[in-house]
């Protein structure tokens, strides 16, 4: 089995490397066109190049790999977004289409994306998909809900199709975990965003803002932490810090089964999928620098 460091080293590898190539599915123009056509709002804006998700679509179209669920299963699920926001949206959402619909466009939209980019077998893609099935097979769903709802679809059956589909269970693997760990941490979702836009060197307040927490709810996060003694004014404790870097760890340790399966195979994976990743980065299909940071915190 491997050690520690080891474990920490390669699953956060592997995080960053699978992150554009599984993320690109909320910035994709194609599955924005799709979900317009089955009735929700347009790509809201432009950053950097790369087009941003309408929010009621990106949670229906989400969540719908669960199955149609009410929109309290989705926060849950997803963890950090305000449920205030979230259940309305799925509500929304579930007037517009159904879970089967939205999630077929979800798969289509993001299988599209990957071909414009890519082209439609890139070299390596029977390799990637040898070592990733082989790494998915033996993970279990306990504790895991969006992981489950992305096995439970099957793989789509065609070359692009089943890598988005592996790259979307191992990410969400990995997120699921996340939760566990912060959860089990005793923090909230304010709390866990506030400690981690510190531990990704950000300004307090800032990116959390866009899970629709309000000023008013943030500021007690910042005062609930201050008075376990986590923050230090605006940045971290020695405990905070302490704190914020074993949740990171305990997120690592619920991969150790993938780092022991993939073995002596790491490197060679990395260097395909990190390859990918930069070619949909580059096609502004992924956000670039800050944003793909972001999607370390386990849920995009």
């Amino acid at each position: 089995m491997p050690d520690n460091d080891t474990v920490t080293r390669v699953s956060r590898r592997l995080r960053d490397v699978l992150e554009p190539l599984a993320g690109q599915v909320y910035f994709a123009p194609e599955c924005h066109q799709a979900y317009e056509k089955l009735g929700f709002g347009p790509s809201p804006a432009m950053s950097h190049d790369v087009a941003l998700p309408d929010g009621p679509a990106y949670f229906t179209s989400r969540g719908s790999v669960m199955g149609q669920v009410p929109g309290e299963v989705v926060a849950a699920a997803f963890g950090v977004f305000n449920p205030a926001v979230v259940i309305p949206a799925v509500a929304m959402g579930w007037e517009r289409t159904d879970a089967a619909t939205i999630c077929a466009a979800r798969t289509d939209g993001a299988v599209a994306q990957l071909t414009r980019i890519l082209g439609p077998e890139p070299a390596g893609l029977d390799r990637a998909k040898e070592v990733l099935t082989r790494v998915s097979d033996g993970l279990g769903p306990e504790g895991r809900p969006l992981y489950a709802g992305v096995r439970s679809q099957g793989a789509p059956g065609s070359p692009l199709g089943d890598l988005f589909w592996l790259a979307d269970l191992l990410r969400e693997f990995r997120g699921d975990s996340h939760i566990n760990a912060w959860v089990g941490a005793g923090l909230d979702p304010v709390e866990i965003g506030l400690l981690t836009e510190l531990w990704l060197g950000l300004p307090m307040a800032t990116y959390l803002r866009s899970r629709a927490w309000s000023a008013e709810q943030m500021t007690a996060g910042k005062e609930r932490l201050q008075s376990r003694g986590l923050i230090d004014g605006d940045g971290f404790s020695p405990a905070g810090r302490s704190l914020r870097a074993a949740i990171e760890e305990t997120t690592d340790h619920q991969l150790r089964g993938v780092v022991d399966t993939l073995g002596d195979d790491a490197d060679e994976l990395f260097e395909l999928l990190a390859h990918w990743s930069r070619q949909i980065i580059d096609a502004g299909g992924y956000p670039r620098g800050g944003a793909a940071d972001i999607g370390r915190t386990g849920r995009s």
